[in-house]
């Protein structure tokens, strides 16, 4: 399905590859294929989970040492943004809590003084949860994300012969 939403509809250069050319910079940064996409996805995971600035740079910093669909890799960072990363912070704390054996601090204000007071009690167990969603949950649903992508592959090449086989019944 996601293949016929970006197929191109001319057989003339696009703006885009104009602009892939003159900077020399590789097709497969906007190529839309399940490993481009599904690597995308991994790594603006794996780099929106982290709890640190510019997680878009870190995101292109990634780009020469594996290949992988850019803009979607971006789009998966902006998944912690200023609304869903308080929540999101707070769960990867009490999972490196959870993973440490420890009990964790239980009452927490949402001011800066309380933060710059309490940030060794944080850091470690924030990081170990981090490290889990980063590594663990970001591998996770790039499988997923992998499985349902052939999984759909398959169904529509299933369905295509399917009608192939009912049009050639109709014409005998």
């Amino acid at each position: 399905m996601i293949r016929k939403a970006f197929k191109k509809k001319s057989s003339q250069k696009s703006k885009i590859d104009t602009f892939l050319e003159k900077y020399h910079l590789p097709k497969g940064y906007l190529s839309v294929n399940r490993r481009m996409i599904t690597r995308g996805v991994l790594i603006g995971l794996f780099w929106g989970f982290i709890p640190m600035p510019m997680q878009m740079l870190a995101v292109m910093a990634t780009t020469p040492f594996i290949r992988f669909n850019v803009p979607i890799a971006i789009s998966m960072v902006w998944l912690s943004n200023p609304v869903t990363m308080p929540p999101m912070y707070y769960m990867e704390y009490l999972t490196g809590n959870f993973i440490l054996g420890r009990e964790g601090i239980s009452n927490i204000e949402l001011t800066l003084d309380w933060f710059t007071s309490h940030m060794g009690d944080i850091f470690v167990p924030l990081y170990v949860g981090t490290a889990f969603y980063s590594i663990v949950v970001s591998t996770l649903i790039y499988f997923v994300l992998n499985w349902l992508w052939i999984k759909s592959v398959k169904s529509e090449k299933h369905q295509r012969e399917k009608e192939r086989r009912e049009r050639r019944e109709k014409e005998n």
